[in-house]
């Protein structure tokens, strides 16, 4: 498997510091949160992207996601401007060559029919320049819907190759969905898995891999040898937790051995 680790670890980090440490601690890949506080979004130029492609080339790191906060099934979010956004992130990840795009659901309280409708109808229509791309848009286990069978009720609509799924381990236990489930059902457009850790349902704060509840070692037991796997450490809305640099080593480590235990 190939390990990558998510920016939203470490907020405001230069991408350069970022691939850096990257080579360093033995991760293959990044995934850049694209945010306008963060150093890598939609709004930067092309002399800035040409200068983040040369930093991961320079460190021979993959550039994996331009993990973007576009709420694809939301009822709030007029539809200029989210197919806006949606194009902002596409051309995002096409300049600086990342394999996807990252949305969320973000459906609210509405009902779960109109959510999954308004959202399967977006990334259909956003499939197209995905595809003359080269990109895939990954719809995130997350919020309105938290479980590979929520996300598959929008996926399956969509039926199209350049959209699919990123599998959050966390959302889909916190939605009581169990690992084999999960992966049985995001299988057919599954682009890759975000782990990491924390002590309970009630108490999110982001830790070391294997200091918490989760079932890491099930999930990845259930992966082709070639996955992605992306450490996505919340340090970013948890600033108490402990600095994510010093424990990225031993995470991969830690995952290492998992995969090596599952086989």
């Amino acid at each position: 498997m190939k390990f990558a680790f998510s920016t939203l670890g470490v907020p405001g980090m230069p991408i350069s510091e970022v691939v850096t440490l990257a080579s360093a601690t033995g991760y293959q890949g990044v995934e850049l949160r694209a945010h306008p506080e963060e150093p890598v979004h939609p709004g930067i130029n092309t002399a800035e992207r040409a200068e983040v492609v040369d930093d991961f080339k320079r460190a021979g790191i993959e550039l994996l996601t331009v993990a973007g906060y576009a709420r694809v099934a939301s009822a709030e979010v007029d539809e200029d401007e989210l197919r806006q956004e949606l194009d902002g992130l596409l051309w995002l990840a096409r300049d600086l060559g990342a394999s996807f795009v990252r949305v969320f659901p973000g459906g609210g309280d509405q009902d779960p029919a109109d959510a999954d409708a308004t959202a399967a109808r977006r990334l259909g229509a956003a499939a197209e320049l995905a595809a003359d791309f080269g990109v895939r848009i990954l719809l995130e286990t997350h919020d309105s819907h938290r479980t590979g069978a929520d996300a598959a009720r929008v996926l399956g609509p969509v039926g199209h190759p350049q959209v699919g799924a990123l599998w959050d381990v966390m959302h889909t236990w916190l939605g009581g969905e169990d690992p084999a489930t999960s992966r049985a059902v995001l299988a057919p457009q599954l682009g890759y898995v975000q782990v990491k850790d924390i002590a309970s349902a009630q108490d999110t704060t982001p830790l070391a891999l294997g200091a918490g509840v989760l079932p890491l070692g099930e999930c990845l037991a259930l992966l082709d040898d070639d996955s992605w796997v992306c450490w996505e450490y919340e340090k970013r809305w948890y600033p108490q937790a402990d600095e994510l640099p010093g424990l990225l080593e031993a995470g991969r480590g830690y995952l290492e051995g998992l995969i090596a235990r599952g086989r």
